[in-house]
């Protein structure tokens, strides 16, 4: 059955490309074929050649939907291209630094990477639009902005000057808030706190008083269980288990505010997909929206089924962030998405764009899933 619909995946993909006319960015300088004559005819030695690359992540290895599904990315591809185009992964550190992953592929020491748009935030501000926003847009959403909002373009535009072509590639879902080794009754509680949470959501803390903090994923048990930090988030009930963040502290905290869609990204360098020819490229491309699907698919089908049994078997306090709070939060955000607008001309272009699509859709949103929901509790 996985088989299956694994297959299915991939071919739906496949026609949701043709039928809408999607095309992979163009190769800059690639031969075009004259007008009538077949591409093929074109570059029939770019038509051959066997393309073998590399791949570096920023996750731990063998760590499950997020590795696991650059894998099955890789897979695809290989298989959908006859072995013409064969992608090495390496998880994070074991051929760069997880957080080096950016820098690797920019500098065309591999051809492909796989993170999150908000580590490189000390490079690119407004990259963090890229994988979310406080109190900003969900997986739909978010997925709505890039491939039919524009939401794309302006992604691509930004990290053409880093030698960057990015791609989705995944997406978390709502996450939660956060794993606290106190209870959180008011935004107090936050000042003082030392906390794991990277992007634009570590810049609301920092206004609230608390000390951010960034750590790849593979030592956030460590710093939370030795107490160098004194909170963090991760993902959710399912990767939070397995990271064993239960064992370093009881206090579950809901909703994930601070990333509400968090989305995935595939970076591709600009001169290595250049080499390749047209039908490879739009295998790449139609490979990653299969897996963004499948990734999405895994978040919502396993999360609370860990929920229950950090709940059950933990013994785990789940609570609810104090709304009082989450307001506060909320109007925080808005004070750090202004003042990172103030000082860059970039990040503004992207929030504004941002900020008018949300409006729109929060406003469908209102009378489609939120009035939904609303009935579903009649």
């Amino acid at each position: 059955m996985k088989q299956t619909m694994h297959a299915f995946f991939i071919l739906m993909s496949l026609l949701l490309l043709t039928a809408c006319g999607d095309k992979p960015a163009p190769a800059t300088g690639a031969t075009q074929a004259p007008a009538g004559q077949p591409a093929a005819a074109a570059a029939p030695a770019a038509a051959a050649k066997t393309f073998e690359w590399k791949m570096v992540t920023t996750w731990p290895p063998n760590f499950p939907i997020f590795q696991e599904g650059v894998e099955r990315f890789a897979k695809d591809v290989d298989t959908m291209s006859g072995g013409r185009l064969q992608i090495k992964v390496y998880a994070g550190g074991e051929l760069v630094p997880p957080l080096q992953t950016f820098d690797a592929v920019s500098q065309g020491t591999v051809e492909m990477g796989h993170g999150a748009a908000y580590y490189w935030a000390g490079k690119i501000p407004a990259a963090q639009f890229f994988t979310a926003v406080p109190f900003g847009l969900n997986a739909q959403g978010i997925n709505a902005w890039l491939l039919s909002g524009g939401g794309l373009e302006l992604w691509r535009e930004l990290y053409k000057d880093h030698n960057l072509i990015p791609f989705p590639l995944g997406n978390t879902g709502v996450q939660m808030g956060g794993w606290f080794n106190k209870e959180i009754k008011g935004l107090d509680d936050l000042k003082g706190l030392k906390m794991r949470i990277p992007g634009l959501g570590g810049k609301v803390l920092a206004k609230a008083g608390g000390t951010p903090v960034l750590l790849a994923g593979g030592e956030i048990y460590t710093a939370l269980e030795r107490g160098t930090i004194d909170a963090t988030e991760w993902v959710g009930p399912y990767h939070d288990e397995r990271l064993g963040l239960q064992r370093a502290a009881k206090f579950y905290y809901y909703p994930g505010w601070h990333e509400p869609g968090t989305e995935l990204e595939l970076l591709v360098n600009t001169k290595a997909w250049e080499s390749l020819p047209p039908d490879l490229q739009a295998i790449v491309n139609s490979a990653s929206q299969a897996t963004s699907l499948w990734m999405l698919a895994e978040f919502e089908a396993r999360n609370i089924d860990a929920l229950n049994k950090l709940r059950s078997e933990d013994k785990v306090i789940v609570r609810e962030f104090p709304p009082a709070m989450l307001r506060e939060l909320k109007r925080l955000a808005t004070e750090v998405y202004e003042e990172e607008a103030a000082k860059d001309p970039a990040f503004k272009k992207v929030y504004d764009a941002f900020k008018a699509f949300q409006a729109k859709n929060d406003a469908w949103n209102n009378i489609s899933e939120q009035a939904y929901r609303k009935a579903l509790n009649l």
